[in-house]
């Protein structure tokens, strides 16, 4: 690699699920997930990965951690080309990399009480003996601010955002240094979504985590995140910092996206124009020509549909793949 400041690069990333069909199966079709995409993750920031639900945003974080497979592309973590590990390297490579869910009711075991879910990771990577993962698990419920007294309860006596601490306890049980939050506040009320927001801030500067913080909120991305992307039917559209990206966003579905967010100012909200966007994001399946965006897209013109536009770095680190955008 050659930004020693970069933890993660994703090189041209795709992952394809199958069709299947028929008494025997026959594959009739792939679901374009994630088509192509690339970018790279600094050490010690928060990496925002935007989009509506179904354009492959959980799924690109789950094949960067190797949970599924890449059908083509890289994915270097450090040094280490994940796609080409197997076995026990990856399973050593995984320890410093984990993940939090999106749904804090179906991502911890009902049958295990929370010492024996944040301890599992300790248990499968044999980390320290009874005694020490026992210490560990009280020191991790500490820190993300539970009674370690609760440690011999099950998760139906707690609520979602306690619940959503325990799967942040057991991600950090193996001192990780990437993180992959997939939308972990979404189930969450907005009172509580502020205070996981809060305690994810706290834990990044103790204890110099990345993150790649997939949402489709987009207020919370900007709060959070230090650079954000913005995907959309399994390619990237836009990515540049928070601030450029929020202040001078250049690809029309960027410009919409930001448009819906609600500002606090009534004045500014009563002036503000607002940009809808006509019709539903296309098949998965069968993706449109050229620019996927095109079917929805204001802008569009003829060379839209016959050529997809390149990714492109049009300013200072602001890339963006659009033809209308010189």
């Amino acid at each position: 690699m050659t930004d020693n400041n970069v933890l993660v690069r994703v090189d041209n990333l795709v992952k394809h699920f199958p069709i299947l069909a028929g008494v025997f199966q026959r594959q009739v079709g792939v679901v374009h997930a994630v088509d192509g995409i690339s970018f790279s993750i600094r050490k010690g920031e928060t990496f925002g990965l935007v989009g509506e639900s179904g354009c492959g945003k959980s799924t690109a974080g789950r094949t960067i951690l190797q949970l599924y497979r890449p059908t083509a592309g890289r994915v270097y973590f450090e040094d280490a080309d994940l796609v080409a590990l197997k076995g026990e390297e990856l399973r050593r490579t995984r320890q410093r990399m984990q993940m939090i869910f999106q749904d804090p009711y179906a991502s911890l075991n009902p049958r295990m009480n929370i010492r024996e879910i944040v301890g599992e990771p300790l248990l499968v990577h044999d980390v320290g003996n009874s005694k020490e993962i026992e210490d560990r698990v009280n020191q991790l419920l500490d820190t993300v601010r539970l009674n370690p007294g609760f440690a011999s309860r099950y998760p139906h006596e707690f609520s979602g955002g306690q619940r959503q601490r325990i799967g942040l306890a057991r991600a950090l049980a193996l001192s990780p240094s990437f993180i992959v939050c997939d939308e972990p506040i979404s189930a969450l009320d907005v009172s509580i979504q502020a205070q996981v927001i809060n305690l994810l801030e706290d834990l990044q500067s103790k204890m110099n985590l990345t993150y790649l913080f997939i949402a489709h909120d987009l207020s919370v991305v900007r709060h959070i995140s230090d650079r954000v992307a913005v995907m959309y039917l399994g390619i990237l559209a836009e990515m540049a910092t928070r601030d450029e990206l929020y202040a001078h966003p250049l690809h029309p579905y960027t410009q919409a996206l930001l448009s819906a967010v609600p500002v606090p100012d009534p004045f500014v909200e009563e002036k503000r124009q607002r940009i809808i966007l006509e019709g539903d994001v296309p098949s998965p399946v069968k993706p449109p020509s050229g620019c996927r965006f095109r079917t929805r897209c204001p802008l569009a013109e003829k060379i839209c549909a016959e050529e997809q536009p390149a990714w492109r770095d049009v300013a200072s680190d602001h890339w963006v793949a659009c033809h209308m955008v010189k």
